[in-house]
């Protein structure tokens, strides 16, 4: 129970970490998103720690991003119009439709479901309320949290432990699948290290996540805690 009580945990505040990064994913910077995150100074003090290296890096960049709060807003949305909205082609477009030829990390040459069907397949149709593509990247990991959120209330361990495999499918095939590029795509192309931070905090979340609910890897050999 308390081996439970502690995953739980740690999925709460991942799913915290994904809420805010897909948010600035999907929609443009706001001067409450700037004043809650940047000027409030809470990233610099983020609710999970991780021995995972981009993790680290991640919270690194965090810290040392958007030091001039007056123009914060400013910089991060020139950011978001240029890597993932245009006028024309994003220089990272947070969609996965637009990066040919990605298949689930598992090395199989079949082309893994479409994530509409993922959605589908748990009744999850209240995402039609954003009329943002199904494979944006901020779609992706709302569900992933809806996901986890699904978890953290089971409490018979089969159901759980099913529960873990079907988490871990879905960050396998639909995120790991391609979060690798789009990181790579935003690393080279923004102009600042708020949105640096974030896709590399996107990467490592994805990749803790995924550990953290591997069946062979007991919670006490897993090196992320939260923090009180």
């Amino acid at each position: 129970m308390e081996i439970n009580k502690d995953q739980n945990n740690i999925l709460k505040a991942y799913n915290f970490l994904l809420y805010f990064a897909g948010s600035m994913v999907m929609y443009e910077p706001d001067e409450e998103c700037v004043a809650d995150f940047w000027s409030n100074s809470i990233l610099n003090n983020l609710p999970v720690t991780s021995r995972n290296p981009r993790f680290i890096e991640a919270a690194s960049k965090l810290r040392c991003s958007c030091s001039d709060k007056d123009l914060c807003k400013e910089i991060l949305t020139e950011d978001y119009k240029k890597l993932f909205s245009g006028p024309g082609l994003p220089l990272a477009s947070p969609v996965r439709s637009n990066y040919a030829g990605y298949h689930a990390v598992s090395g199989n040459n079949h082309k893994s479901e479409k994530v509409s069907d993922f959605y589908d397949s748990y009744g999850w149709r209240y995402r039609s309320r954003y009329n943002i593509p199904d494979d944006n990247l901020g779609i992706e990991l709302l569900f992933l949290t809806k996901l986890n959120d699904q978890y953290i209330i089971l409490d018979d361990e089969a159901s759980r432990m099913e529960m873990r495999n079907e988490i871990r499918r879905f960050i396998q095939q639909h995120l790991l699948s391609w979060l690798p590029d789009w990181n790579n795509r935003v690393q080279e192309n923004a102009g600042t290290l708020c949105y640096k931070g974030i896709a590399t905090l996107i990467y490592a979340s994805c990749e803790d996540i995924y550990n953290l609910l591997d069946n062979s890897n007991p919670l006490t050999d897993f090196t992320v805690s939260v923090k009180n």
